[in-house]
């Protein structure tokens, strides 16, 4: 198992009434082709950190790459991002984690 380790920083925090919020979201399931991405509201507004845990060696420049991309298209401020992965795509993984931040951004009423 791989474990990579990154630290963005970002131009705005994820977005949602906090009072109304989850502080937490999980969506996807470790499985072939695919990942699960926990995600916690717990940095500092401007700061985005992303943990991997991954079966797939030698990979770090291309995850670098597209959570870079993630990063900056994206409201991510204040997230801690933990992914663990079953050999998922590129394309899968940016869709999981707008998937993460959408999910945490919704309002709970």
């Amino acid at each position: 198992m791989e474990k990579l380790s990154f630290k963005f920083q970002t131009n705005r925090a994820a977005g949602g009434d906090k009072s109304k919020t989850p502080k937490n979201a999980i969506v996807g399931v470790v499985a072939s082709g695919n990942l699960e991405v926990l995600i916690e509201r717990s940095q500092p507004p401007g700061e985005c950190s992303i943990e991997i845990a991954t079966a797939a060696h030698g990979f770090g420049p291309v995850w670098e790459a597209v959570l870079s991309d993630f990063v900056t298209r994206n409201t991510a401020g204040g997230l801690k991002i933990s992914i663990n992965d079953g050999g998922a795509r590129p394309d899968t993984v940016a869709l999981r984690l707008a998937q993460a931040v959408r999910k945490i951004e919704e309002d709970k009423a």
